[in-house]
């Protein structure tokens, strides 16, 4: 089975979603690997492991210790699931949302017993007296807005996530989702207010956000 390799890690950016007849030969592959066809079903792995590759990096960072693992859950249970796909949206679509799931899940088992108090004084202490390269504090920044997504609501979340990990227009999200446009707006915008807020009432956060120490 796919997992984080090289010919994953090296896939080009974009949606996979296509055009309408690509989307038809997307659905007619997906319900030949829901009956048990094997060529079938690992032709489906191939067309959705880059994304699922995205999502799940998006979510864990890119040197998360379970990042293969989790891309390797993400792709059996996409498969498990395929019994319950209705063909009412894109089956990449279908695929990154449980992946985006499976990976949330993931942090949420797994991250450490601190508050976000407790880890900015970590890294205050640890960055004392030294100036941050570029590199790190981007990183740092991106570790913030991934602990701040796991706060939303799984729909917010889930939206601003293929917004903005995997730079899917709205309209792309909308066909993923089976939601109309303006509702995948509105989430988008009550994500991105429900994070403003949050950084605000944190001054703390507001700073290592915009890289100040």
């Amino acid at each position: 089975m796919p997992s984080g390799s090289s010919t994953a890690r090296d896939a080009a950016p974009g949606s996979g979603l296509g055009s309408a007849d690509d989307e038809q030969r997307a659905l007619d592959l997906t319900a030949r690997a829901s009956a048990g066809d094997l060529p079938a079903t690992q032709e489906f792995l191939g067309m959705v492991s880059p994304l699922v590759l995205r999502v799940v990096t998006g979510v864990l960072g890119g040197s998360h210790a379970d990042l293969d693992d989790v891309v390797q859950q993400s792709l059996i249970a996409i498969l498990r699931a395929l019994p319950a796909f209705r063909g009412d949206c894109h089956p990449v679509g279908y695929a990154s949302r449980i992946a985006f799931r499976t990976a949330l899940r993931t942090r949420r088992r797994t991250r450490l017993d601190v508050t976000r108090r407790q880890l900015l004084a970590r890294l205050r202490t640890e960055e004392h007296g030294a100036a941050p390269s570029q590199e790190a504090a981007e990183e740092r920044r991106r570790k913030l807005l991934r602990e701040l997504l796991e706060d939303l609501p799984e729909e917010q979340a889930e939206t601003l996530a293929l917004r903005v990990v995997l730079g899917w227009s709205l309209d792309e999200i909308a066909r993923a989702t089976n939601a109309p446009v303006n509702t995948v707006r509105s989430r988008v915008r009550l994500a991105k207010e429900a994070l403003r807020r949050r950084i605000e009432s944190t001054p703390e956060l507001a700073l290592q956000l915009r890289g100040e120490p």
